[in-house]
């Protein structure tokens, strides 16, 4: 058993020696300190350019909160440095806006969502539409060519062959595709000198009014009707050759000492009149001299002109109508 005396003693000795640790600890975190602004102050510029300074404070924040519990001062001042250590950790913001982008070519883009793909059929059960591809298995609907026509009943007749024809559905294959012409039309191409005669008696015909560029050689489907607009205008002697002519325009142009003549032309007696280069070439024996009257059509084995069918018979045997047959 210790006397009283050495307990005394002893616990002098401990309280002497706790005083030493405690100012001891207490100088090691003032230089601890030191040597943390030291270290904020070396490592600025490095922290702004993204480098992270806290990794070489994280030693001393270590000692810092162990001996926090020792000292009050100690848990402030690893708070001061906490504080500083986060402050040069984080990078500084830029004072300037948002960039500013210019449209080229190679950003030149859709808005989002403006265009959506299509889904890929036959890529596996995984995509939803794999295998049959949403098809099915078998039938008709199945099977390549898109299926059946929208108006098909199952085998019964269709709707619109069980409706009896009326009006202009009995005449659509007779319509005629006439290009109309006006004579004051006509009369301003051959007062520019464009609208010239390919015969020699003077006529002009469609395939002169192609080649003077009133309209192209395509557009003509079943002929040139002759309109009456313009006649005021007409002040020369015109003689034509067309299939279909009204009659304010056969009077207009008779009124200058003209005359209209109204032929009828099939398809092929078109493409004849209009294409003649189309066709064979005559042999030189079968040919005419070449000379001043000689046209394309004089080169060339044509088909011989088929006559008006019944239809049209009455047209183009009126004389009124001034119909070549009449």
């Amino acid at each position: 058993m210790m006397s009283s005396g050495a307990c005394l003693a002893m616990r002098c000795a401990a309280r002497v020696s706790a005083k030493n640790i405690t100012s001891t600890v207490t100088r090691s975190l003032s230089s601890i300190a030191a040597n943390c602004n030291t270290t904020l102050n070396n490592n600025n510029t490095a922290s702004r350019r993204g480098l992270d300074s806290s990794s070489s404070l994280a030693s001393h924040m270590s000692l810092l909160s162990l001996s926090s519990t020792k000292s009050p001062s100690s848990s402030l001042l690893s708070n001061n440095i906490r504080t500083q250590s986060s402050t040069a950790a984080a990078p500084q913001k830029s004072q300037l806006g948002e960039p500013i982008t210019f449209l080229t070519l190679n950003n030149l883009a859709d808005n989002p969502g403006a265009v959506k793909r299509a889904r890929r059929v036959g890529r596996g059960i995984g995509s939803s539409k794999g295998k049959t591809c949403g098809r099915g298995h078998k039938g008709q609907k199945s099977r390549a060519g898109k299926g059946v026509h929208p108006t098909f009943e199952g085998g019964q007749t269709k709707f619109y062959k069980r409706l009896p024809k009326m009006g202009r559905m009995k005449n659509a294959k007779f319509k005629l595709e006439l290009i109309p012409l006006n004579v004051g039309k006509v009369q301003d191409y051959v007062t520019m000198g464009r609208l010239v005669p390919e015969r020699s008696d003077g006529v002009l015909t469609m395939r002169d009014f192609v080649k003077a560029g009133m309209f192209p050689a395509s557009s003509i489907k079943s002929g040139v009707k002759l309109l009456g607009d313009g006649k005021t205008f007409v002040k020369d002697k015109l003689l034509l050759e067309v299939p279909w002519a009204s009659a304010s325009a056969i009077a207009a142009i008779e009124a200058k000492g003209g005359y209209v003549t109204t032929v009828h032309y099939n398809r092929l007696a078109l493409r004849a009149h209009l294409k003649p280069h189309k066709f064979p070439t005559k042999p030189k024996a079968a040919r005419a001299p070449e000379g001043e009257g000689a046209t394309e059509h004089d080169k060339h084995l044509l088909p011989k002109r088929a006559r008006p069918p019944p239809k049209y018979m009455q047209y183009y045997t009126d004389y009124e109508k001034r119909g070549y047959l009449n």
